[in-house]
């Protein structure tokens, strides 16, 4: 074995150790509670959908750049918006703003061959990216689509849930919130915070707001 070849191996050993860190410091601190979302984390690998060149910083609790203006979001965020999703196998789930596609990966592996996740990224590069990402975990149950995911996917509507990566402005989208089915969940971030609906009936939604969160803004048409 060559010296490059036995540091490679060791960081790769490194970053499987400190991320796994992580998720039980994530599981310690009350983010993640799930079962189901617990082993999506612990099985879909954050550093299978970040650049090459920032790898080795996968396994930090923080948001990276992945071009574009756009990152791949905190694991204790997604933890956080995962929980108030509250995704099951077998939903249907809208995902908008898909990017370096661990979202969608972890989505896809909580519902299971008997859901499905419409992943919908409007920048063509970064759909490539993560589309090509979550195809080494050979999902069948995932479909990227190149697109304006402000407004939704009314074609594929409606959904169990909707979840969206970045921070809309001036509300929650009305588009959103009609393509939601009866008890259907929809987490989204505004301005600086992510807001919680439900879907109670067809015109009664209920709304929680919980502050302090930081996104790269929802380009809409």
């Amino acid at each position: 074995m060559t010296v490059k070849v036995y540091f490679v191996i060791l960081n790769l050993v490194l970053l499987e150790y400190f991320m796994k860190q992580l998720i039980n410091d994530l599981i310690q601190q009350g983010y993640l509670k799930s079962p189901r979302i617990i082993n999506a984390f612990r099985k879909i690998k954050r550093v299978d959908f970040v650049p090459e060149e920032l790898k080795g910083e996968a396994d930090i609790n923080a948001p990276l750049p992945i071009g574009y203006g756009q990152t791949i979001s905190q694991p204790l965020t997604v933890a956080f918006m995962l929980e108030l999703l509250e995704p099951k196998e077998g939903d249907k789930i809208l995902d908008v703003g898909s990017g370096s596609g661990w979202q969608t990966a972890l989505l896809a592996e909580i519902a299971g061959e008997k859901g499905k996740v419409y992943a919908v990224e409007r920048i063509p590069e970064l759909k490539i990216f993560g589309e090509n990402n979550a195809k080494k975990y050979h999902f069948k149950n995932v479909k990227f689509i190149l697109g304006n995911g402000s407004k939704g996917l009314e074609e594929e509507s409606p959904f169990d849930k909707i979840i969206v990566a970045a921070a809309a402005r001036g509300g929650i989208p009305e588009e959103l919130k009609r393509q939601l089915k009866i008890n259907g969940r929809l987490v989204i971030p505004v301005e600086g915070s992510i807001w919680l609906v439900v879907k109670e009936d067809e015109n009664k939604f209920t709304e929680k707001e919980f502050p302090g969160f930081a996104f790269v803004p929802l380009v809409g048409e």
